[in-house]
């Protein structure tokens, strides 16, 4: 489950509510493709933007639609009762694993977010990845961090920030953070521009929002590098480069809402205000990405 390829489809939502019926169809379209995983209310999911219940509701969907497909449920939170609440529920609800941010608005220390995790580890069984991501929750894992927190009950895995573009750096970084935590504990590489780096240099999965629209291009990354073919793997990151750059450019969450939409997958109003989507042009570019890869 923490291994090979880990789809995060979108949640299609507006104000008037969650596009259920567009939901399951992303979530069976990961079925039907042979993903490893699925990760539902990631940040594509747009967990932080949903209640409780909504968050609750998803995630039975999911589960019932996900036939078989091993499902892992973002659980973060910006109260730690909050967290529980929703770690508990994932468990009984029957996830596979848990995935946990430390969400905040005043900033945390190290021994706040230790301490989050410390909590979670004691009430569930589930296993959990760690949710490293500055990018959103502007907290920085240490090294040193990490090892504590792995070294904890049901840690086994760590969803890892994008990489350095440099190769050797990159494999640096891996191998850094591989020697901080234990074995057991798998590294998955996020972002989607450095995935073919992050596996190149031992990572063991790819946790990839391209994969929760495109699960058979990212596929197709995963098994070349699987079968040694590392020249094929770097090939397909190159091509795929002008989607990655639009990522850079919009955000990733936009760039997936517009291209659900322009697949009619999912309506043209699918994100949380004040969330918007792409206008003009910036759709247009979009458009012309994906029918340039041959996405559409």
């Amino acid at each position: 489950m923490f291994k090979g390829l880990s789809a995060f489809p979108l949640t299609p939502l507006s104000e008037a509510g969650i596009d259920f019926r567009a939901f399951t169809g992303l979530v069976e379209r990961l079925v039907d493709s042979g993903v490893d995983s699925m990760g539902v209310l990631g940040s594509t999911g747009s967990y932080a933007y949903l209640q409780t219940h909504e968050r609750k509701r998803v995630l039975r969907e999911a589960l019932a639609h996900a036939g078989g497909v091993p499902v892992i449920a973002g659980i973060g939170a910006l109260r730690t009762r909050d967290v529980l609440e929703l770690a508990l529920d994932a468990e009984d609800a029957g996830v596979a694993g848990l995935l946990l941010a430390p969400v905040s608005y005043q900033p945390l220390k190290d021994h706040e977010v230790q301490a989050l995790f410390e909590t979670v580890c004691a009430a569930v069984r589930t296993p959990i990845c760690v949710y490293d991501n500055p990018g959103t929750t502007h907290f920085r894992f240490t090294d040193a961090l990490h090892g504590r927190i792995a070294a904890l009950p049901n840690i086994a895995s760590i969803k890892i920030p994008r990489l350095a573009d440099d190769p050797v750096e990159a494999a640096t970084r891996v191998a850094a953070l591989r020697a901080s935590v234990p074995s057991h504990v798998t590294l998955g590489v996020s972002g989607d521009a450095s995935a073919v780096r992050g596996l190149l240099a031992g990572s063991d999965g790819w946790y990839s929002v391209t994969a929760g629209l495109f699960p058979e291009v990212a596929l197709q990354i995963v098994r070349a590098v699987g079968n040694g073919d590392e020249e094929g793997a770097i090939a397909l990151s190159v091509r795929l480069a002008p989607l990655w750059s639009l990522y850079d450019r919009f955000g990733g969450i936009r760039v997936m809402a517009c291209a659900t939409a322009l697949l009619r997958l999912c309506g043209e109003d699918c994100l949380p205000l004040p969330l918007q989507g792409l206008r003009d042009g910036e759709r247009e570019e979009v458009e012309a990405v994906l029918g340039g890869l041959g996405l559409l």
